[in-house]
């Protein structure tokens, strides 16, 4: 709601006729414009957030590729509660979430997590940002936001008899973060082992072995999985197998009980109004590169170098090189340099790195940026909650074994402009779904993430017949 908005006044008890002259006088007090002109009004207040180059070329009033903007608000009006979907919330044991908190600086043996795990895991306000719902977030930190928003959620229920769905808020990605460099497996097992030893203990569990249960894994599925140096095995426990588990990357070819939810990228919008004015700021963006990529050499994935070398020898490729500590490398980490690059691209190339999926693959959708991805395995397999089944609605695909990816530049340019518009669309009215809206909102007004999960998660449930 807007601040500015008029109240009605108290209207005396006259005469009927008075009465409704006045009732007239007041609506137009009330709602002194259309809902359209409220959002160019707030539009008109609220100045380009993060640092997003917008410049526009002196010899046009408008892009060439610029489609029809919405103001209207979104289709999303009915919660999930509202369909009989309730959601119990474990008070689980300090020391399966917000204890591990206290030793923020020893979760991660690469990064100090005390200034990501603030505001509920969206981690610090972007000092360069002049509006709300910006933050520096880690990349890790789904598991807290989940948290956070289902403890404010309107179909949180603290009656377990009425509840359809157990949420289990588990930090296990922190958790597992903090003991990559412990030998001793027992302890390394320790609390995966407890967590299940204290959910098959409680009725709510026993009633439906789990499978009702569903806990939330801010990290890949390797983590979670001993078959690899320094990896747990909470995903090798046959409770948790039981369990949904809704993790950043899922195994697709063992993980049926495993489903694809986004990183968190930068954008935690309280309102579908902050939502609207950034996806119209996304169609009118200007894009002189044609494509960009953004990320470091990995020893396991050539095809990385590979990229840099051709984006670098290109005049409409737009490189920033992460290797290094040079102040380009540096610039990695600053979200409004990364945003900067994405936005003012066409085509963002989402080569895999460590493992299949990257951040970045939100990062480029947050930014309007089409992802062109060259495994399958990178999205197709992973987020078929949140993305259309056709691939080519909003992404390009390159096989990383065809002779194609040694000439992207030339692939790309052959797509033709109208398809290079509907893809821009299609991506730009995907990003509410793939944002984690604030935690502290309430009635934010559009499908955010959380909420995909859920009414994916309640039709999941629907189909046991309990």
């Amino acid at each position: 709601m807007f601040s500015g908005e008029i109240k009605p006044p108290t209207l005396f008890r006259w005469s009927s006729s008075l009465l409704l002259f006045l009732s007239a006088a007041c609506l137009i007090l009330w709602f002194p414009s259309s809902p359209d002109n409220l959002i160019q009004q707030h539009q008109q207040h609220d100045p380009p957030s993060p640092s997003v180059n917008q410049t526009q070329d002196p010899n046009k009033t408008k892009n060439d590729d610029v489609l029809i903007t919405s103001t209207k608000p979104p289709s999303f009006t009915v919660p999930t509660c509202h369909k009989r979907v309730s959601v119990y919330v474990y008070a689980l044991p300090a020391q399966f979430n917000v204890g591990l908190l206290n030793n923020c600086h020893k979760l991660s043996f690469r990064t100090d997590m005390c200034p990501h795990v603030a505001n509920s895991g969206l981690g610090q306000p972007l000092p360069t940002s002049n509006t709300t719902g910006w933050f520096a977030t880690n990349q890790f930190a789904a598991e807290m936001i989940f948290h956070a928003q289902l403890l404010n959620h309107p179909c949180r229920t603290y009656d377990p008899s009425r509840a359809t769905l157990f949420y289990v808020p588990y930090y296990g990605g922190l958790h597992a973060s903090s003991k990559f460099r412990e030998r001793n497996l027992t302890a390394r097992d320790e609390l995966d082992v407890g967590l299940v030893d204290y959910l098959r203990a409680q009725p709510t569990w026993q009633k439906h072995n789990g499978k009702d249960h569903f806990m939330v894994l801010g990290r890949i599925v390797r983590d979670f999985t001993s078959s690899w140096k320094g990896a747990g095995r909470l995903l090798k426990l046959p409770a948790a197998q039981n369990m949904s588990v809704l993790i950043i990357e899922r195994n697709p070819w063992q993980g049926s009980n495993q489903h694809g939810i986004p990183y968190p990228s930068y954008f935690h919008p309280s309102t579908w109004q902050e939502m609207s004015t950034w996806q119209n700021k996304m169609r009118e963006t200007r894009r002189p590169h044609l494509f960009s990529f953004i990320g470091a050499k990995r020893r396991k994935a050539a095809i990385r170098n590979e990229f840099i070398k051709q984006c670098g020898e290109s005049t409409r490729c737009m490189l920033l090189n992460c290797g290094g500590s040079s102040d380009e490398a540096r610039k990695c980490q600053e979200p409004s340099e990364v945003l900067k690059v994405m936005s003012e691209s066409m085509f963002c190339l989402q080569a895999p790195g460590d493992s299949f999926t990257r951040r970045s693959t939100f990062d480029s959708v947050l930014a309007g940026c089409i992802p062109v991805f060259f495994s399958p395995h990178t999205a197709y397999t992973q987020y078929r909650w949140y993305l259309p089944e056709k691939g080519s609605e909003y992404s390009v695909y390159i096989d990383e074994r065809s002779k194609a990816r040694k000439r992207i530049e030339e692939e790309l340019l052959k797509i033709p402009s109208k398809r290079v518009k509907m893809m821009r669309e299609k991506i730009i009215d995907l990003i509410p779904r793939l944002t984690y809206a604030n935690p502290n909102a309430s009635d934010f007004g559009f499908e955010d993430a959380v909420e995909v999960a859920l009414a994916s998660l309640a039709k999941q449930v629907k189909k046991l017949n309990f």
